[in-house]
């Protein structure tokens, strides 16, 4: 009898342990999912310099977390694409978002000289890498510009 009460400990024990891991698995899902609908705004541009080759500017992006988790992202690359076709890159310094919040983060970027006004649609798209406890995830992100930002943003109009 004795044998079967320790038997009986260790399965509540193996249990517990098993309803922990679900559990923890579930909210790391779930975190994950909401980390993944980072949205991003433009909060400011300007223009730096403009040789023949393109033009330089100091971007301020606006980065809004929805997860439960503070997100320590590396430095971060994006593409600004026009009609699908790549017309300037930009890098953002590595930034730290806090749970439920919005974060702004400054970065660079350069356009081709061949940027046309006429463009019919421009977004902005690229990966950040965020570091968490013991692993790291690469979140993408895609933003659509309106056109004043788009004006403000690449044309400089």
């Amino acid at each position: 009898m004795i044998l079967q009460f320790s038997g009986v400990k260790s399965s509540k024990k193996g249990g517990l342990i098993v309803i922990f891991v679900l559990a923890t698995s579930i909210f790391g899902y779930s975190q994950y999912a909401s980390a993944s609908q980072i949205q991003v705004n433009v909060a400011q541009s300007q223009l730096l310099g403009q040789t023949d080759l393109g033009s330089n500017y100091d971007v301020e992006l606006q980065f809004q977390n929805p997860s439960l988790l503070m997100l320590v992202a590396g430095k971060t690359e994006f593409f600004v694409l026009s009609d699908d076709k790549i017309v300037g890159k930009g890098g953002l310094e590595p930034f730290t978002l806090q749970p439920l919040s919005s974060s702004y983060v400054s970065g660079t970027f350069y356009t081709d000289s061949g940027v046309k006004d006429e463009s019919e649609s421009v977004k902005i798209t690229g990966v950040t890498k965020y570091d968490i406890i013991l692993t790291s995830i690469d979140v993408p992100f895609v933003y659509y510009p309106t056109e004043e930002q788009t004006r403000e943003f690449i044309h400089q109009d």
